[in-house]
């Protein structure tokens, strides 16, 4: 299945780095994406555009995975050629993402 047909997710920027969390839409489903959606899978499925680091934080009051993906907007909103400079359409991709 995708995450899409279990999360939603937001997405949000500093400079170079991509930050995504993913929250599913039912508490019940936190722990199958917390198994499946590793911060190594991450960096795997966004490997060509993330050159450095992924960090995943579990926010379990709330249920959500936030990851925090450096050097991953070509330098950053004022020095990326990128069209979504702001990585703004990282969440949609991430939803894409078989488990």
């Amino acid at each position: 299945m995708k995450l899409k047909e279990i999360c939603h997710s937001r997405t949000g920027d500093k400079g170079d780095i991509s930050n995504i969390s993913l929250i599913p839409w039912n508490e019940s489903d936190y722990e199958l994406i917390k198994e499946k959606v590793t911060a190594e899978k991450v960096k795997d499925y966004f490997s060509e555009i993330c050159r450095g680091k992924v960090t995943r934080y579990e926010v379990d009051g709330i249920c959500a995975l936030n990851f925090v993906m450096e050097e991953a907007l070509g330098g950053g909103v004022l020095r990326s050629l990128a069209m979504d400079k702001h990585g703004k359409a990282l969440s949609m991709a991430l939803l894409e993402m078989e488990i």
